[in-house]
């Protein structure tokens, strides 16, 4: 492939709060490490992927699946020639403003903050790394570069809700440096769809492994069918796990190979020369071809039909819920038991909002049971 260097992010404009830049790291390698040194992505490791995080130890967790999507992240901007950096930054930090309890968590905590401007998990990324994640004396947060503050704003492309984001962020605080309208880097589109590469594709694995269905199912989605007869043959009792890696080894692979034929295509097509043309299309122009985001669409309704709406599962789910509903009651009773006077200055729901979604699953579970 002809190198796209104009399409990649390798100069940054800079940060909010400025700093003196660095003669080791690029700006984006500071992110990085910002990132992996801070308490919020440690905290990733006991936060339920699908599998509340007291089920079993080889289940994935938030921090196991963020390490997955950054290495995939990586893989895909290397070949295209742009900021693996920004792209591994982007994809660790994807999911910092996770609840405890996954997805159900997330919904009951919006639930409780309906009254008080919801909740929204991308969003509450952004407050962690401006606001809340306090390590330094010049400034609050982790002085993240823009063009990494940009690429978790436009998470799935430019900002729909800038009421939203004045709410639970504030728009001036950004100083004009970030067009809301506009489409993300290519880096920032390389993270948003190697998430989907990884947790369609793991979750299936987990799925497996869990026993929420077997690895023969899988025929019943055209796209992992053409693999599963490649290898029927040699599968047995034996090495029916290794059977499952090397299925799931394929499935990204092939995601991945038309990921980038596909992408490469729309770079032509669109006639994609600079990054301003990245940030004036009308569309994203890192994703799938037809074919696969079919395929794509079966996994997830396969993922759903098996796997989250499994009643287990659902059972997990729903206590998880009932515990973050009665804390967030519990919190909001006495919130100077939990909570600082400089916390509760500004805005209390927010606040027992911001310390309720940074729980692990294990610290809520016991601060639960502390309340029965």
């Amino acid at each position: 492939m002809k190198k796209h260097l104009k399409l990649g992010i390798f100069k940054s404009k800079g940060r909010l709060n400025n700093e003196p830049t660095s003669k080791y790291r690029s700006p984006f390698q500071r992110d990085r490490d910002r990132i992996i040194h801070s308490a919020s992505f440690r905290r990733l490791k006991h936060k339920t992927q699908v599998f509340v995080n007291t089920e079993g130890d080889h289940f994935r967790t938030r921090i196991t699946h963020s390490i997955e999507v950054a290495q995939i992240a990586r893989s895909i901007a290397k070949y295209l020639n742009l900021n693996e950096d920004l792209a591994e930054t982007l994809s660790l930090a994807h999911d910092l403003g996770h609840t405890p309890f996954g997805h159900a968590g997330e919904y009951a905590l919006d639930e409780c903050m309906e009254n008080y401007g919801g909740f929204d998990h991308n969003l509450q990324t952004l407050r962690i790394v401006m606001f809340l994640e306090n390590k330094y004396f010049k400034f609050k947060g982790l002085n993240l570069s823009i063009e990494t503050l940009e690429g978790l704003l436009k998470h799935n492309g430019p900002v729909e809700d800038s009421n939203l984001v004045n709410s639970l962020i504030g728009l001036k605080i950004f100083k004009g440096k970030i067009n809301f309208n506009t489409f993300p880097s290519l880096e920032a589109q390389i993270s948003a769809i190697s998430d989907d590469i990884a947790y369609n594709n793991h979750d299936i694995q987990d799925g497996i492994n869990a026993n929420l269905f077997k690895l023969e199912e899988l025929i019943e989605i055209d796209f992992f069918r053409s693999i599963y007869l490649k290898y029927k043959k040699k599968i047995n009792k034996k090495n029916y796990k290794i059977a499952t890696y090397q299925i799931i080894r394929d499935s990204i692979d092939l995601m991945i190979r038309d990921l980038l034929t596909n992408t490469q295509k729309n770079l032509k097509n669109f006639k994609i020369k600079s990054i301003k043309d990245i940030a004036n299309s009308d569309q994203l122009l890192v994703c799938f071809s037809n074919s696969i985001q079919k395929s794509e669409k079966e996994i997830k309704l396969f993922l759903r039909t098996k796997m989250y709406n499994n009643k287990l599962v659902l059972k997990k789910n729903q206590r998880g819920k009932i515990i973050i509903k009665k804390l967030f009651g519990i919190i909001k009773s006495n919130p100077r038991k939990f909570l600082t006077k400089d916390q509760l200055t500004k805005d209390k729901f927010r606040a027992i909002s911001d310390f309720i979604s940074g729980m692990t699953d294990r610290y809520a579970i016991n601060l639960y049971n502390n309340f029965k």
